[in-house]
C-alpha cells in the first residue's frame, strides 16, 4: 500500500475529517537525511475535523502523531500539519 493511501485510512478513521488534503513533498528533501529515493517519506497535511473544536494547535497534532503512529515509526520521516476545525476552515 502506498504511504499516501495508508495516510488517508488511518486519518479518515481515526479523525473523520471533513476535509483532508494530503501533499506528497519527499521530492523538495531528495538527498536530505530520511529521504528515500523512491519518494512519499514527506507530507504536507491540512486536515479539518469536528474532534478540533475547542482544542489546542498541540493537542490536534498530537490527535494525529497519534492515528500516525505505526507509520511515522516506519514509513514517514516528516510531516507538516494545518488542521482546523470546521469553524477555522475559510
Amino acid at each position: 500500500m502506498q504511504v499516501r493511501d495508508a495516510i488517508e485510512r488511518n486519518l479518515k478513521e481515526a479523525l473523520r475529517p471533513l476535509r483532508l488534503e494530503i501533499e506528497d513533498e519527499s521530492q523538495r528533501h531528495a538527498g536530505h537525511a530520511g529521504a528515500r529515493p523512491e519518494g512519499e517519506s514527506h507530507f504536507r497535511l491540512t486536515v479539518v475535523a469536528d474532534s478540533f473544536e475547542g482544542k489546542s494547535r498541540i493537542e490536534r497534532q498530537r490527535m494525529v502523531y497519534a492515528a500516525l503512529k505505526d507509520l511515522m515509526a516506519t514509513r514517514i520521516h516528516a510531516l507538516s500539519l494545518s488542521t482546523f476545525s470546521p469553524a477555522e476552515d475559510k
